[in-house]
């Protein structure tokens, strides 16, 4: 298969698995905007309607800023860390490199993220108002976007190799969404603290869309252009990983 039919294989598959999610739901695609606004709603009632009283209408928009782009990194994430597993009969049946399944988890869910950030994006200008700044936000995407198709690749990578690693990764996502700034700007914690928390691109991601959206500012190109080099680095990690064992992922599948 040439490399060109990869990249319209992992386009038509992503969208296969879209349509397929919708057909398991009565609402059918309204699901894919219900879900995200159901979970940023549970967490709005738990951490954003005390506070209605002292700011409660920034802190709601700054804690959807921070959830949007989360769900979809954490999402990409935990779906390629049995991307593998998931479309064993496509590899038993035909040889594909395992570094193009990522690819269809980042379809799948970036579809699902980009009408959740319209959406977003909409209500912030109403509530809100726009702003130049928001020209920057298709490099946000994209560099949010390496960031989770590199460790997401570097999850499908380890994961048939070491399957508990999975319970991991689903535990380590939850303790590294304290930890990413969604709930509190990191910089304002401790000097000390913020800067072992500031080892989390995630928190450079978070914050990079809460000063574009909410403050209508420009992000901080030093700090995206860090998280940039990690992704990059991983990335090349995981591509060498996924080359190495990729004959081997089929022989785990059938044991």
């Amino acid at each position: 298969m040439r490399r060109s039919n990869y990249w319209q294989l992992i386009w038509y598959k992503g969208m296969a698995d879209l349509h397929a999610e919708a057909a398991r739901a009565y609402v059918g695609f309204i699901w894919w905007v219900l879900e995200p606004l159901l979970y940023m709603m549970a967490f709005y009632v738990a951490f954003g309607m005390g506070l209605r009283g002292s700011g409660g209408g920034v802190v709601a928009l700054s804690l959807l800023c921070g959830l949007v782009p989360w769900k979809w990194f954490a999402s990409s994430v935990q779906n390629g860390s049995d991307i593998i597993q998931a479309n064993g009969g496509l590899i038993m049946q035909v040889y594909l490199p395992k570094y193009v399944l990522p690819g269809m988890v980042m379809v799948t869910n970036g579809i699902k993220f980009l009408i959740i950030l319209g959406l977003l994006m909409l209500g912030m200008a109403i509530v809100h108002g726009a702003s130049v700044a928001w020209l920057s936000l298709p490099v946000l995407v994209l560099v949010e976007m390496l960031l989770a198709l590199a460790l997401s690749s570097l999850a499908a990578a380890i994961v048939p190799l070491l399957p508990d690693l999975d319970l991991v990764i689903s535990n380590g996502l939850i303790v590294m969404m304290f930890m990413s700034g969604i709930f509190k700007d990191v910089s304002q914690l401790p000097p000390k603290l913020a800067s072992i928390l500031a080892l989390n691109p995630m928190v450079h991601v978070i914050r990079a869309f809460r000063t574009v959206l909410l403050d209508k500012q420009w992000p901080d190109w030093t700090a995206l252009g860090g998280v940039t080099l990690f992704s990059l680095a991983v990335y090349a990690l995981a591509l060498a990983l996924l080359r190495r064992y990729d004959r081997i992922y089929p022989k785990l599948l059938v044991g």
